[in-house]
Formats: structure tokens, C-alpha cells, sequence
């Protein structure tokens, strides 16, 4: 049995939708000995959010982002606003996708379809470094219990 935490720091990022599923695998070199499991990835911030999708257009990303900006304008009836004009309508486009995401992971590997990535959702212009807190448990692959 294998169970696991560990923080992610990830670089700032502007307003968008970014793949950070490269980032995410780097941070777990004990995921291929896991046979069969699940990872949990939690965003620690209120205007960020994390979701899944597709991993091969940048098209899909740029969509995305001008969908969520026109559904949640700045503009708004906002009483919160002392930290800028984005910060608002950040908390509600976080709340709308959610903070966390559970993977299964299968055969060492994550059990995402062909195209889908694990996508980090900045909806502040300047939202600084996001952390990710990552939680694997799962069964090991026969042979690597002791690792």
C-alpha cells in the first residue's frame, strides 16, 4: 500500500487555462509502482480552479477562457472588491469548476483518456504561484512493495 502527500508550487501564470499535467507527473516519481490507485489534486486558492480536458488544441484553452470571461464579466454587480476588479468574478468561475480532481490511476500510469490533461484554471490577471497539494494512495505494483 502506498499513500503520499506532497505540495506542488507552480509558476505564475496569466488569465487562461494551462496543461500542467507534465508538471503534476514530475512531482510524483513513485506513480509507476502504483498498480491501482487514485490521485487526488486540490488547488489551495479561491480564484483559481482545476479541471480536465483537451490536451492537444491550444484552441479548446483560448475557447475556454473567453467562455468563462463572458459568462462572469467584470463588470458585475460585485460588493467584493477590494482586490481589483478580477478578483470577484475569479471566486465565481473557481466556484463553477471546482478546486480538486480525482484520477484513477491504473498500471503505474494516470487513467486519462487520449486527450485529456489536467488543466489549472488562472482566472486572476496576475494571480501569482498557485500551490497543488497531491495525494496518491493506491496498491503497488508486485515487485516494487518496498519501494
Amino acid at each position: 500500500m502506498v499513500w503520499l502527500q506532497r505540495a506542488l508550487d507552480l509558476r505564475p501564470r496569466p488569465r487562461g487555462f494551462h496543461l500542467v499535467t507534465d508538471e503534476v507527473l514530475a512531482a510524483l516519481p513513485e506513480l509507476p509502482t502504483v498498480q491501482v490507485g487514485l490521485l487526488h489534486v486540490f488547488c489551495t486558492h479561491t480564484s483559481a480552479a482545476l479541471t480536465l480536458n483537451e490536451n492537444a488544441s491550444p484552441d479548446v484553452r483560448v475557447d475556454l477562457r473567453r467562455w468563462f470571461d463572458d459568462a462572469v464579466p467584470e463588470a458585475g454587480p460585485w460588493t467584493h472588491t477590494l482586490e481589483g476588479p478580477d478578483d470577484m468574478p475569479a471566486h465565481v468561475k473557481a466556484s463553477l469548476l471546482g478546486p480538486d480532481l480525482t484520477i484513477p490511476v491504473s498500471g503505474g500510469r494516470l487513467a486519462l483518456g487520449t486527450w485529456q490533461g489536467i488543466t489549472l484554471c488562472e482566472h486572476r490577471d496576475s494571480g501569482g504561484p498557485r500551490r497543488l497539494v497531491l495525494t496518491l494512495n493506491g496498491v503497488r505494483r508486485a515487485g516494487d512493495e518496498g519501494r
